[in-house]
């Protein structure tokens, strides 16, 4: 909004020209979301610990320890994450620029099957909220209608098309097929943001690890200048998305004050199938889906090792995890919460360096 309305006066008030920078804006997304989430944290978790009486349902079949420590604690903080990540970006982004729309429709969409979820579940006091084939295509119908709107913004065989990173160049066209693909980008990031979600400040410091790599990508492949030097493929008007990214991070770091162990407040579905939905929009916008399986690589561990739990235990009676996801067969292992969390934050800080890599060694 500051932007549409403050540069048509930056020729005439020259302190107004900074406004024009992305580099400037970015940055001031990240402190208004951090502002934003210090601010309205405290009131919001009063709220909703006095909505939600007993705080978050927790499951009978997880760990014995999560029924004394995180009892009572409230959940749908993800809501300050989409209360702050939204006001700032629509104050500092270029509101004209299709593809913040895209990926802001997202955000809150899924971010509203979340809220859903976690409100059926503190209602009924239980820990199962919306069934599993509804929440699954109320998400696919909300990726399917950003798809759609992505092809129609993207130029020419980028629409259907996939690249392949370590290799300059290289565009898979998969035509009507990228429908799916890109289908599976967003629904799959959202459900293994949710997964990883299982203690204290283990999934928002991943997720923010990973769209700080997503928004130096987005300026880099918004760029003509460096997606030629890089060899990456050139998306006019992607860089904007950096603004939505700073924005991300700021909301994520004001989560973290109040996640961080004890938590003092969830993030629920609210925060994490909106959070993941977004990691996969910017990836398929910026044409880097195959690096968001590095970059989100933790993500990806968790979610195979669910995969691989069900599938192990349905056709040999046997389970390969003491308990799935990862983490807490970890906890079941005796690791401390904090070991668990912290190594996992050093893991996704690896898998991001590494996809910080494709965009040079092509």
């Amino acid at each position: 909004m500051l932007y549409n309305l403050l540069v048509p006066l930056a020729d005439q008030i020259a302190v107004l020209n900074v406004v024009r920078y992305l580099t400037f804006r970015t940055g001031a997304a990240v402190m208004t979301a951090l502002i934003i989430s210090f601010l309205l944290g405290p009131v919001l978790i009063r709220h909703l610990r006095k909505v939600q009486g007993g705080g978050q349902p927790i499951r009978d079949d997880g760990p014995e320890s999560h029924l004394i420590t995180k009892k009572g604690t409230p959940t749908m903080g993800g809501f300050l994450i989409l209360l702050a990540i939204s006001f700032s970006t629509l104050l500092w982004a270029d509101l004209q620029n299709g593809f913040v729309w895209i990926v802001m429709f997202v955000t809150v969409g899924f971010g509203a099957i979340g809220f859903a979820d976690d409100w059926l579940k503190v209602s009924r006091r239980e820990s199962k909220g919306l069934p599993g084939k509804a929440k699954l295509l109320a998400q696919t119908a909300i990726a399917l209608a950003a798809t759609l709107w992505i092809m129609q913004l993207l130029p020419g065989t980028l629409s259907t098309s996939l690249a392949v990173p370590f290799f300059k160049g290289v565009l898979l066209n998969l035509g009507w097929f990228f429908v799916v693909v890109s289908l599976f980008v967003m629904v799959g990031a959202s459900n293994a943001v949710n997964l990883t979600d299982g203690l204290d400040g283990l999934a928002i410091v991943p997720v923010m690890i990973a769209i700080g790599v997503f928004a130096l990508i987005a300026y880099l492949v918004g760029h003509s200048g460096f997606s030629d030097y890089l060899q990456i493929h050139y998306v006019p008007g992607s860089g904007e998305l950096a603004v939505f990214c700073g924005a991300l991070v700021g909301a994520s770091l004001g989560f973290l004050w109040f996640n961080a162990p004890p938590a003092a407040v969830f993030m629920g579905d609210t925060g994490s199938l909106s959070l993941g939905g977004a990691l996969g929009a910017i990836s398929v916008i910026t044409k880097h889906e195959l690096v968001l399986a590095i970059v989100g690589g933790l993500f990806v561990l968790e979610t195979v090792s669910v995969i691989v739990q069900v599938a192990s235990f349905k056709l040999t009676g046997r389970r390969v995890f003491r308990m799935a996801p990862l983490h807490h067969h970890f906890e079941k292992k005796g690791w401390a919460e904090s070991t668990i969390v912290i190594r996992f934050w050093i893991i996704a800080t690896i898998l991001a360096l590494i996809g910080l890599s494709t965009l040079k060694l092509r």
